[in-house]
């Protein structure tokens, strides 16, 4: 299945090699390139793209505004950050808004696409260069009580829980558990149905949050 992915850059020429970058994975089309968040809220209503590469810092509107907005009324969609700072409130706002994750532009190529299939596969990721200790920064001055949910899950979901926030995959999570992958997999989809969340990245933030495995 081909993934189909909206470029969103205030910069032509980063649009540009972007969509080069894309255009020679036969599994990747660049439906659209935006200029700015209108545009990038616009061509997703009308492209209804898989993966959204989005610039946090534009005219117009920014980032975090067209992540909002795209989201609020596309449950599919996901949004993958684009920034030069790894250091970066806005970066955290947008996981926050239910961005799926971010890179940052200086990413190696390989590393890129990766983001774009781990992306479209469901998954939530954050780029190696941008440590959680950014996260658990700015959650920390956001801290909010755990939601009803987390008094829901079980004892092996909370474990799961747990090792996602560390940032481990479904694989490395089974090894850790001994359970196999698709039992992870059943794990991680109920816990995030029972927490009202898209994704992983929601997930992490949440628990930061709370302060759900400050001990760990």
């Amino acid at each position: 299945m081909t993934i189909r992915v909206l470029v969103v850059d205030d910069q032509s020429m980063v649009r540009a090699g972007f969509r080069l970058l894309l255009a020679d994975e036969a599994d990747i089309e660049v439906v659209a390139e935006a200029g700015n968040g209108l545009e990038a809220v616009t061509y997703a209503a009308r492209f209804h793209p898989d993966v959204i590469l989005m610039d946090i810092r534009m005219p117009e509107l920014d980032g975090l505004e067209a992540t909002r907005r795209i989201l609020s009324t596309d449950t599919t969609a996901r949004v993958l950050i684009l920034t030069t700072f790894d250091l970066d409130d806005y970066v955290f706002e947008a996981l926050r808004a239910g961005a799926s994750g971010f890179v940052l532009k200086d990413d190696p190529p390989e590393q890129l696409l990766a983001a774009v299939r781990t992306v479209a596969a469901g998954e939530a990721l954050l780029s190696p260069a941008v440590t959680k200790r950014v996260i658990r920064h700015f959650a920390s001055v956001h801290r909010q009580p755990p939601p009803p949910g987390v008094s829901e899950l079980t004892a092996r979901e909370l474990e799961v829980f747990s090792l996602i926030t560390r940032g481990l995959s479904n694989a490395e999570i089974g090894q850790q558990l001994f359970i196999s992958d698709t039992t992870v997999k059943t794990h991680v989809t109920r816990l995030l149905q029972k927490l009202g969340l898209r994704d992983r990245a929601q997930a992490i933030v949440l628990a930061y949050q709370a302060g759900l495995f400050d001990e760990s």
